[in-house]
């Protein structure tokens, strides 16, 4: 009898479809995928030290270099974390306007998913469209920050500036016009024989194995289960939006692919409800203890200059004390855990990254299946390595 022999190669790290500097070992028999280890650290930059010893308006910048494709809703937990230790509350203008722009980036990190997935298992033309629109929300953040990507556009207490003139305006335009874009990807996708073959049945994990693992997000949902942080635990304001929440049945990458597309559209519904019930007011919380004086003033007053350098030179303090903020970014739950000794600076900070948590699920999607598949599962589960080693 012929011995059976396996073959171990490494994928990665350098390779363009595990999405960044992600290294795979995978054990082979033949192209069937007998075990597959994820080895990650290549990106480790320390970002939960570095927090540690920065002021908390400090950590801002920070957080938008983890999923730097959803900043500004790595700023939100972050700062609702903040804010949870302080014990207020961001006037009702603003809540409205954080969660307009997270949605338009749940958005812009999932076409920037579709894109890249798409053309991973060899559809070109998408990833084209997918970046037209993407192009149009990175504007949308450059109007409100004079960012295209980093732009730390919010702020504990509120947010850095209220919207420029003629934004809701750009942001009606942009949601009247993608349902129709959003219908060509699926004209381009949903039906086609050649991407349900390469993804319908591929990818299986189920409902039971993905709670276990911690998976969340749209990868959650595919499975079947109906989990969204929006829902369960609304922040911001998001129990007075009106959605569907996404969901599944067989578990596969054509499912996870299903959920986001639904998703967007979701997400387009929740922004339109921001415009119409955009309320008037501050967008900051009246608070001088955490809000600089008006620029104006600073000019003209003694006391708001001596103001604004202490703010911006010690910060603020915190109450002693702890706490757990999480919010539903593009990937899943991302949470914020903060301790503070009452100081300037937080003791002790520590991010809940879901593309960290959710690449746990990886090789049992992927053992039994062809090396091949490995491509769209990886794809699927839509991991940033910036934040998957942090």
């Amino acid at each position: 009898m012929a011995e059976r022999r396996t073959m171990t190669i490494n994928m990665g790290p350098q390779h363009p479809s595990t999405h960044g500097v992600l290294r795979l070992v995978l054990e082979l028999d033949g192209e069937i995928i007998v075990r597959c280890t994820p080895h990650i650290g290549y990106l480790h930059t320390g970002m939960e030290k570095i927090a540690e010893s920065k002021r908390y308006q400090q950590v801002i910048p920070i957080t938008d270099r983890m999923d730097y494709l959803a900043p500004l809703s790595n700023n939100l937990a972050y700062v609702l974390a903040v804010e949870k230790l302080l014990g207020i509350e961001v006037p009702p203008r603003a809540q409205v306007i954080r969660v307009m722009l997270t949605e338009l980036t749940r958005i812009g990190s999932h076409l920037v998913w579709l894109g890249t997935h798409a053309i991973d298992i060899g559809a070109m033309s998408v990833f084209l469209y997918a970046f037209r629109e993407r192009e149009a929300i990175l504007d949308m953040y450059e109007q409100v920050s004079g960012a295209r990507m980093m732009s730390s556009y919010f702020r504990v207490g509120g947010l850095f500036a209220d919207l420029p003139e003629g934004f809701e305006k750009t942001v009606q335009s942009f949601i009247d016009s993608f349902p129709d874009r959003l219908a060509e990807y699926e004209d381009l996708l949903t039906h086609n024989p050649i991407w349900i073959g390469r993804t319908r049945g591929v990818g299986v994990i189920k409902p039971v194995e993905a709670v276990d693992l911690g998976l969340s997000g749209p990868s959650l949902r595919a499975c079947g289960v109906a989990w969204d942080i929006r829902k369960s635990n609304p922040y911001s304001g998001y129990e007075r939006f009106h959605f569907e929440m996404s969901r599944g049945s067989h578990g596969d990458v054509y499912d996870r692919y299903l959920c986001r597309i639904f998703e967007m559209r979701q997400s387009v519904a929740i922004v339109r409800q921001t415009l119409e019930n955009l309320p008037d007011g501050p967008i900051v919380v009246a608070d001088p203890k955490l809000i600089p004086p008006p620029k104006p003033r600073v000019k003209q007053s003694m006391e708001a200059l001596i103001h604004h350098f202490l703010l911006w030179s010690t910060g603020f303090t915190v109450p002693a004390g702890e706490v757990y903020q999480s919010i539903e970014s593009p990937r899943g739950e991302y949470g914020v855990y903060l301790v503070s000794d009452g100081s300037n600076t937080p003791y002790r900070v520590h991010f809940r990254a879901p593309s960290f948590v959710n690449l746990q699920s990886l090789p049992r999607m992927a053992e039994g299946r062809l090396v091949a598949d490995l491509v769209a599962i990886i794809g699927s589960i839509d991991i940033v390595l910036g934040e998957v080693d942090r």
